[in-house]
């Protein structure tokens, strides 16, 4: 059994990882940093963006998953996956600086959590048996 939605989800998820790594190396690069921060809040904002993203997809990946596998997927699965994706990636923006687009970390980190406990209450379901 192919898991679409979850397969689709996770290599959207290695690309948005890939996305901030090169954010990271280009801004490392300007800034002749190579390990650490160098005390820099750019670089700084741009590793806890990607931090933040490791913290929070993995678990979501797998619960994704578990769920689709529990057949309790669908369409709402695949639009839950896509407004996280979209969410992370307004996160990685609201990070990046103090002064552009603030509003996308507060965005990023609510649709996260809002899709996460939307999937513990079908996980949730799911083990009832309905």
């Amino acid at each position: 059994m192919v898991l679409t939605t979850t397969l689709s989800f996770a290599a959207a998820a290695v690309v948005i990882n890939i996305w901030l790594a090169i954010r990271i190396g280009k801004l490392r690069g300007a800034e002749k940093v190579s390990v650490g921060d160098g005390n820099s809040e750019g670089l700084m904002r741009r590793m806890r963006a990607q931090a933040n993203f490791i913290e929070q997809t993995p678990l979501t990946v797998i619960l994704v998953g578990l769920v689709e596998l529990a057949g309790k997927g669908g369409q709402w699965l695949a639009i839950g996956c896509a407004l996280f994706v979209i969410g992370r990636i307004c996160h990685a923006f609201g990070m990046a600086s103090a002064t552009s687009f603030k509003p996308g970390r507060p965005i990023g980190m609510l649709t996260a959590m809002l899709f996460q406990l939307v999937l513990v209450v079908f996980a949730v379901l799911a083990v009832l048996g309905r």
